[in-house]
């Protein structure tokens, strides 16, 4: 396949390495009658595996672990996630894009008349993320929930997310 050959070579850094902690809220964006909100606590470690083209841009891969707060429509659940994502940067730019896919768990699916479906999820999400300085980071993301059709109903949830963080 020739957009193969366009990749370039995978490289091993050096290790899992811790690469952010901190927290993350935001509001849903679906239809008005969804008013759904979240709030959650997350690290990322950067996992050994990585591309670069030329000196200045990487795709790095990541391990993002998230446990938090989901409210919406009179109930409240805790949420967790955990999945791999990706981050393309260029060395002298303080943005980053990002994206990913977790497998998520609810404590609850049912909030009021909306039913998800299931406890067992799947989080989708594309995000921009600009680097103050050396430590610090403020983020945005949009996500997508739903239980990609494993259970019947199968409403998903769109959600916009703001975060900042502590880069180690």
């Amino acid at each position: 396949m020739v957009w193969v050959s366009l990749l370039p070579p995978l490289s091993r850094a050096q290790e899992l390495s811790l690469e952010s902690a901190g927290a993350r809220g935001g509001f849903s964006s679906n239809n008005p009658t969804d008013d759904f909100g979240q709030a959650e606590a997350f690290v990322n470690w950067n996992l050994p595996w990585r591309w670069e083209w030329g000196a200045d841009w990487r795709l790095q891969s990541k391990l993002d672990l998230s446990a938090g707060w989901l409210g919406g429509h009179g109930a409240e659940a805790a949420i967790g996630t955990v999945g791999p994502s990706v981050v393309l940067s260029h060395a002298r730019f303080p943005l980053s894009l990002e994206g990913g896919l977790s497998p998520t768990l609810l404590s609850r699916h049912e909030f009021g008349a909306k039913d998800f479906g299931s406890l067992y999820q799947f989080t989708s999400h594309a995000g921009l993320n600009w680097d103050l300085g050396q430590h610090f980071r403020l983020g945005y993301r949009f996500q997508h929930m739903s239980n990609a059709g494993f259970a019947s109903p199968n409403p998903g949830l769109n959600m916009h997310l703001f975060a900042v963080s502590y880069r180690f």
